[in-house]
């Protein structure tokens, strides 16, 4: 690796990132049923139909992980919340248990040293709201609302950092357009409601924590760099097309109040009665902008239905995942949401790469993740350098975990994770970079 803390601004975070649902075993501790479980239960939708009933057992071994993540000399934890582990029909009464175990992890990090970063929703809607529409219903801001109330009246005292909502994108379109993701739904009038009613959540979610006294709120985005295939005009305009709906709907809405145009093409039609209204509430003031990124996709055209595009495979060096490595990327983006919202600073909130790690003679080589990690570093490095005011680097993610429709194949951790002994055993990366965080 060529940098080490000195190398960056001071005062310049890492941290690590996890999700409730990835890791802490959803069968314990009073959790209601989600639709993940649903979706997981249902044949052709996860490898093996793996579900998060044990994931990890983080439940049962938080101090066990915490003391990992301590060792690993990170700043800052970026966990979230499981919704129906606090709500278990989603609305109602709370489960004492889950707000107790949230309560021991804020408190645990706490007395290590570590900032809690909290994001209240990683895709885990209780089953409940699910048979209610979910994200489709019109009266899930106020259920994301009174969820965040809470979650926050608990433990928002003490968080360095909350977010309502991880990855919008994934959210709406992925779930409910290409059906990749619970409720597994491929239905554009679903799509454009549910992509419309995350934002109008998030600015309820953050409305409600303002009005708990709480600061340092922020956004987390999922960008993805919509490359041409080619040099064809239609090439171009599938990516563009792509950048629209991928990229720029979710941050334009809340930084410029309005939807792009080329989204809008097909998304308009299906949007929810008044929706033009809604901006007031989607653009409430945010202290701080996370961009997750991985990857870009190559986009053709193609004959048929908007978007008319799909994604080629490239020619870049692939991680386990089967996405392209790609720095530029990133570099690029980080200009992009400065120039977007050129008041606010920047943090990478997941940055890693899925690799195919086995453990050998007690140990776990991964030199493919440290060169990954060290690319990226790189172009926020340049970035910086050029007045992009970047605060820090989270690396998804802590511990090898349920990886959604993947289920326990592909392994981002930096922590190696034995599903069947639940064995731990920090990698090669997890040295290397506890080596420079020191």
């Amino acid at each position: 690796m060529t940098w080490t803390r000195k190398d960056l601004p001071q005062g310049f975070l890492f941290g690590a990132a996890t999700s409730a649902y990835q890791i802490e075993g959803h069968a314990f501790g009073g959790a209601g049923p989600t639709h993940w479980d649903s979706f997981a239960a249902t044949p052709g939708n996860v490898v093996r139909a793996e579900d998060g009933a044990r994931a990890c057992d983080h439940y049962h071994r938080l101090e066990q992980d915490l003391d990992l993540l301590a060792g690993l000399g990170v700043d800052v934890y970026r966990f979230s919340t499981s919704w129906a582990r606090v709500l278990p029909e989603g609305t109602g009464a709370a489960n004492a248990d889950g707000l107790d175990f949230y309560d021991q992890l804020v408190d645990g990090l706490l007395e290590r040293g570590i900032k809690p970063a909290a994001t209240l929703y990683h895709w885990e809607l209780p089953q409940a709201l699910a048979d209610r529409g979910g994200w489709r219903n019109a009266d899930m801001p106020d259920w994301f609302a009174a969820f965040t109330e809470t979650v926050m009246s608990r433990i928002g005292d003490r968080v360095w950092s909350a977010a309502p909502i991880n990855e919008p994108w994934c959210v709406g379109w992925l779930s409910h357009f290409e059906g990749a993701h619970a409720p597994g739904l491929r239905d554009i009038r679903a799509t454009a409601r549910a992509m419309h009613h995350v934002l109008v959540s998030h600015g309820r979610s953050i409305e409600v924590m303002r009005g708990l006294g709480m600061g340092n709120l922020g956004g987390v985005f999922n960008l993805e760099w919509s490359n041409p295939a080619d040099d064809s005009p239609g090439a171009a305009r599938a990516a563009a097309t792509h950048d629209a709906y991928y990229n720029r709907f979710f941050l334009e809405a809340i930084f410029n109040g309005a939807y792009p145009d080329a989204a809008l093409e097909g998304l308009g039609p299906y949007l929810p009665p008044g929706w033009q209204d809604d901006f007031a509430t989607i653009r409430q003031p945010l202290d701080w902008v996370g961009v997750n990124y991985y990857t870009r996709s190559n986009l053709a055209p193609t004959d048929g239905a908007w978007p008319g595009l799909k994604a080629v495979e490239g020619p870049l060096p692939k991680t386990q995942m089967g996405w392209e490595i790609f720095p530029e990327g990133l570099y690029q983006f980080l200009h992009r949401v400065a120039a977007l919202a050129p008041d606010l600073p920047i943090y990478i909130t997941e940055n890693g790469m899925a690799n195919p790690d086995v453990v050998t003679h007690g140990t776990v080589e991964d030199p493919e993740r440290l060169a990954y990690i060290d690319a990226h570093l790189d172009a926020c490095r340049r970035a910086m350098a050029e007045g992009v005011d970047l605060r820090g680097y989270f690396i998804w993610s802590l511990m090898d975990n349920y990886e959604w429709a993947l289920g326990y194949e592909k392994r981002f951790g930096l922590i190696h994770v034995d599903f069947d002994s639940l064995q731990r055993t920090p990698k090669a990366s997890y040295h290397a970079l506890a080596s420079r965080l020191r």
